[in-house]
């Protein structure tokens, strides 16, 4: 078993104070790392079943992290999501999952469309299922895979300004209103590819998260990058909160008009 070392201590504190400074989310941005299983648990890390006696959906440990602060460890034993137990290879598809019960008369008019929407949810293999590690960027001590930072709409179209500063184009996502846990970590560590999320159904009833809120993904293969964006696009105009054009001459009631006109006599 190996101890992670933490390679970019300095990068990760450099997009902390980053992302505080130009996006300025609500609550904690987070690294988020996959554990293989030669891996040792940092510490100070909470288990749900071992520390809290309980089971959680992901989303809750999301935001326990990123409201509470707290570094969260989250591996089969901890999951209560029947359907994150699958997209996180903990468990396998079984006929009545891969049928499309859970979506049918909910999401989907019937089980042959719920079977869409059920492959369409990013998967993680056996092979690379493991324990998550979900952490606030100034509390990692862990090498992260992935960041993920909740935040208005406003400010996630700012990050996605900062992550196309150094390659340009555009960022492409999918949305399902569903197992947006596998949105956030599973899609965004297999493509290596930012995302634009959608919080899904269930991350706002378990994992409580606001109406206002979406959340937005970098894989850390470009921390780099997107500290630089940050810092560029700041400088190019590109900013939050966002500057409104003031610099217009007001109209006024007729009333308030008569009176700006006997001013003038």
């Amino acid at each position: 078993m190996e101890e992670t070392v933490i390679a970019n201590v300095e990068k990760i504190k450099q997009l902390n104070e980053a992302i505080e400074k130009y996006v300025r989310p609500d609550t904690f941005p987070l690294s988020i790392r996959v554990m293989d299983e030669e891996e040792l648990l940092p510490p100070k890390v909470k288990r749900p079943k071992k520390d809290l006696h309980t089971t959680f959906t992901i989303c809750q440990a999301v935001t326990m992290s990123r409201r509470y602060g707290w570094a969260m460890a989250m591996g089969a034993e901890d999951q209560s999501c029947p359907i994150a137990k699958i997209a996180f290879g903990y468990e396998d598809e079984v006929d009545f999952y891969k049928k499309g019960n859970l979506p049918n008369q909910m999401y989907t008019k019937t089980c042959s469309l719920g079977e869409k929407t059920e492959n369409a949810v990013p998967k993680f293999s056996k092979q690379e299922a493991g324990t998550i590690l979900i952490a606030p960027l100034t509390r990692t001590t862990f090498e992260p895979e992935l960041f993920v930072m909740y935040a208005n709409s406003a400010q996630v179209m700012r990050m996605v300004a900062a992550a196309l500063y150094t390659t340009g184009g555009e960022i492409t996502s999918s949305f399902s209103s569903r197992a947006d846990c596998a949105d956030l970590i599973v899609r965004t560590k297999q493509t290596n590819k930012p995302q634009v999320i959608l919080p899904c159904y269930g991350d706002r009833i378990y994992g409580q998260t606001q109406d206002h809120e979406m959340a937005f993904t970098i894989p850390a293969s470009m921390i780099d990058g997107f500290i630089e964006g940050l810092h560029g696009t700041h400088k190019g105009g590109v900013r939050y909160p966002i500057p409104t054009y003031l610099k217009y001459e007001a109209e006024f009631p007729e009333t308030y008009q008569m009176l700006n006109k006997m001013f003038e006599e």
